[in-house]
């Protein structure tokens, strides 16, 4: 499942390996490319994220989407260029629980500037719980 993506260019694993605090936070863990060449990328839903009603708060899964949408951009990217997002757009689809949300993320369209990523996130009983389509703009790597 941690084939290399053939069209990857930058060192994701190295990438996963210096987790930015955020990414910390969620328990991102890059677990690589499926069969069908989509991104996979672990979180750990921690019971501090959940709101009144016991599940995973909405803002901690738009967080890990952005996330999952972000790393599977820079999988695709040459080393020189980094992704930023111009939008999220986001659904919540299902109650989440606390505990391992894996997503699943692929590139659907890119430009000389622009890509277009979309990402499920399912749970451990593989219930799609939220999905998203971000828009994100390639900078020079500072």
């Amino acid at each position: 499942m941690a084939h290399a993506n053939p069209g990857a260019v930058i060192d994701v694993n190295d990438a996963a390996a210096n987790l930015p605090p955020a990414a910390q936070v969620l328990g991102r863990e890059w677990l690589g490319f499926d069969a069908s060449g989509q991104a996979l990328i672990r979180f750990k839903a921690q019971q501090s994220f959940t709101n009144r009603h016991g599940t995973i708060q909405g803002g901690f899964l738009a967080a890990m989407l952005d996330s999952a949408t972000g790393i599977c951009a820079l999988a695709s990217l040459t080393p020189e260029l980094t992704a930023v997002a111009k939008s999220l757009d986001t659904r919540f689809l299902r109650p989440a629980a606390a505990g391992v949300i894996t997503a699943r993320a692929q590139v659907v369209e890119r430009t000389d500037r622009d890509m277009v990523v979309q990402v499920d996130l399912v749970d451990a009983e593989g219930i799609t719980v939220a999905d998203a389509t971000a828009r994100l703009r390639f900078l020079a790597r500072k």
